[in-house]
């Protein structure tokens, strides 16, 4: 890992209707718009749908240092992630997420190791970390006899 800090640099351009491209060095471009509840298309990502999405990317991808360091044998990981926008003091806010996660590992692995490991995942998340909103965590381990 490099040392902090780091920095990460976005360019978001727009006519005065549209789609937002979203680009930066190296990546492809995103296309961004409202959401329908903004009264938007619904069919792009929005920067609601990035922000939970940033939550739900971070939180596998933290997990999985964890368990490379921690030498956890896993098999699969669904993380799904429902962020409430609320009125707030100040104007809508995300208030709350909710992180859904189901990890399979083999039946050799203790559930309880694998389930203290997503916890820590979480706690790890830099995203999540970086949020006002409360964060809740429901975790599944299910015990895999086969191969993925």
């Amino acid at each position: 890992m490099k040392a902090f800090p780091h920095e990460y640099e976005v360019t978001a351009s727009a006519g005065v209707a549209g789609e937002v491209s979203l680009s930066s060095t190296g990546l492809e471009v995103l296309r961004s718009a409202p959401p329908a509840e903004f009264d938007g298309p619904g069919d792009r990502w929005s920067p609601e749908t990035l922000l939970v999405a940033s939550i739900a990317d971070c939180f596998i991808l933290t997990f999985r240092a964890i368990a490379r360091f921690k030498g956890l044998e896993w098999q699969d990981l669904q993380c799904s992630v429902v962020g409430t926008l609320e009125r707030a003091e100040g104007g809508p806010r995300f208030t709350r997420y909710l992180v859904k996660a189901r990890l399979v590992v083999p039946e050799t692995v203790d559930p309880a190791l694998a389930r203290n490991l997503l916890e820590k995942a979480e706690h790890g998340c830099l995203v999540s970390n970086s949020l006002n909103g409360e964060i809740t965590l429901e975790l599944d381990v299910v015990a895999n006899a086969g191969t993925p």
